[in-house]
């Protein structure tokens, strides 16, 4: 089971508790989303190399073309 902090900042006393089962599926909703961005930011680089690559031309190449 995860675990979090928790400080009371009157007293700077500090305990480790479990997740709740809500905390937890918000965290494996956080981390799917999170992965989601990975996969797309990836296949948006891929897409844009393989154009590049088409076109016979580089990424600045592209960049004074678009201006």
């Amino acid at each position: 089971m995860l675990t979090k902090l928790i400080t009371n900042a009157e007293t700077g006393e500090s305990e480790m508790v479990e997740l709740t089962a809500d905390e937890m599926a918000q965290r494996i909703k956080d981390e799917a989303e999170y992965a989601a961005k990975d996969v797309a930011t990836a296949k948006a680089a891929t897409d844009k190399a393989a154009l590049l690559a088409k076109l016979g031309i580089t990424a600045d190449e592209a960049k004074l073309l678009l201006g």
